[in-house]
């Protein structure tokens, strides 16, 4: 039977999505392509018709994942814009997000597997987090453009951080404190507490 384009496009976005989910949770060296495949109704020969390799999976996953991340900052930006750094901060370093890596920071989940990654999973991770650093930049109340590209940096790098730390540590509440800290620190430098 004889797949429609538009059913194709729809199994190439559910493969992308399903993708982009489990390499936060395994890794990129975690997930296998004939398992992916099979998660999502299809067959591994199926693969090849949409994607030309892993690595050229990868590459779109994680720019998905980090556009999605971008996309969910934004929409708090909709919804508060007075409040809108502070909401960010809070989600993004939270014990929910440490627990939800399949749906949270791709930097926090994967980025020592990005960092040892191909030329174009790279290329994808970079255009986004510049893109997020824009984002935050805009965010920045009273600072010029390089101060606030500046402090911009720091945000999410602590964001990130902090994540990587807690979900190293086994201690649940050390874990939330480590958060909760940078968390707390980020408000207060930012005069949002």
């Amino acid at each position: 039977m004889r797949v429609t384009r538009q059913q194709a496009a729809e199994n190439r976005r559910r493969v992308l999505h399903l993708a982009s989910r489990r390499f936060r949770e395994r890794g990129l060296s975690g997930v296998g392509v004939a398992d992916l495949m099979q998660e999502a109704g299809l067959t591994h020969g199926g693969f090849y018709k949409q994607f030309e390799s892993k690595e050229s999976l990868a590459a779109e996953a994680c720019a998905a994942a980090i556009a999605e991340n971008l996309a969910g900052y934004q929409e708090l930006a909709k919804k508060d814009p007075c409040h809108v750094l502070a909401h960010v901060i809070s989600n993004a370093i939270s014990d929910l997000h440490r627990n939800s890596p399949g749906e949270g920071c791709l930097l926090a989940a994967a980025g020592a597997d990005i960092s040892r990654s191909n030329a174009p999973v790279r290329r994808g991770v970079t255009d986004g987090v510049r893109k997020i650093i824009d984002f935050l930049s805009g965010l920045m109340p009273g600072r010029s453009r390089k101060q606030a590209r500046r402090k911009a940096i720091t945000t999410y790098a602590t964001v990130v951080g902090s994540l990587v730390v807690a979900r190293a540590v086994d201690d649940p509440d050390f874990a939330s404190e480590i958060l909760t800290a940078a968390r707390e620190s980020l408000l207060e430098s930012l005069g949002q507490e």
